[in-house]
């Protein structure tokens, strides 16, 4: 399929009520057509992975269009200048969390990324920082200890950024991290009692909506053990 093709497509499956509900939960809209993300999965499955066709599909600057085209892209095939721009250029949570999901969470260099952009003054890409993190801590089974303690330390430093997008990302990090083992586990509630007492409002708030999270019976009942993250990842937010 074209670029052309797909937009038309696209279109074709515009929702006006669906695109309604995205402006209510937050999203961006004023480039989105409303198609519902089942559908933008049925096709990215249909069309197959495609670099070239991905890199298009992004620069029609169309809500789902960049969101397809995180689906069909290659992480072997992304290269620094894409990454620069494309995360420079997100508008939305919704396109960070699903560019960070599908792609930027499977690069090669994703831990170096993460703690870059961890500290990064842009608010998505700030986000998509810690959006990595927590994708990491729930789908890596691979990964060491000594990565996700390196990360809590980031946790730390970020958690009084005030802004929405971001202290939500700090604290889905902090969750996904905690619920990846045993061990994990110990640190990040640790670390939430320690924000929680803090006298800054955000960082209190990421402290204690960690630690409630943390200390429900059905989160520490689904803690594995060392190298064994859950296999399905905790509640996100936008």
């Amino acid at each position: 399929m074209t670029t052309d093709e797909i937009v038309s497509q696209l279109r074709r499956q515009a929702n006006a009520g669906n695109l309604a509900g995205m402006a209510r939960y937050g999203i961006v809209v004023d480039h989105a057509l409303g198609v519902p993300m089942p559908q933008l999965r049925s096709m990215a499955k249909t069309i197959g992975k495609d670099h070239v066709l991905a890199i298009s599909l992004w620069d029609t600057g169309i809500h789902e269009a960049r969101i397809l085209a995180s689906l069909i892209d290659t992480s072997t095939e992304v290269t620094i200048i894409q990454l620069q721009r494309w995360v420079a250029q997100i508008d939305s949570w919704d396109v960070c969390d699903q560019l960070v999901m599908n792609l930027f969470a499977h690069l090669p260099d994703a831990v170096s990324i993460a703690a870059e952009w961890s500290s990064d003054p842009r608010e998505f890409v700030k986000r998509a920082g810690f959006v990595i993190m927590a994708r990491l801590a729930s789908g890596n089974r691979t990964m060491q200890d000594n990565v996700f303690e390196r990360f809590l330390g980031l946790v730390e430093r970020q958690a009084g950024d005030p802004r929405n997008f971001v202290k939500k990302a700090v604290n889905w990090a902090l969750r996904e991290i905690g619920a990846r083992n045993e061990r994990l586990h110990a640190q990040a509630v640790q670390l939430a009692e320690a924000l929680s007492r803090s006298p800054h409002p955000t960082t209190r708030w990421v402290g204690m909506d960690a630690l409630r999270t943390l200390r429900e019976k059905a989160t520490t009942g689904r803690v594995r053990h060392l190298g064994q993250p859950l296999a399905v990842p905790l509640r996100s937010h936008p």
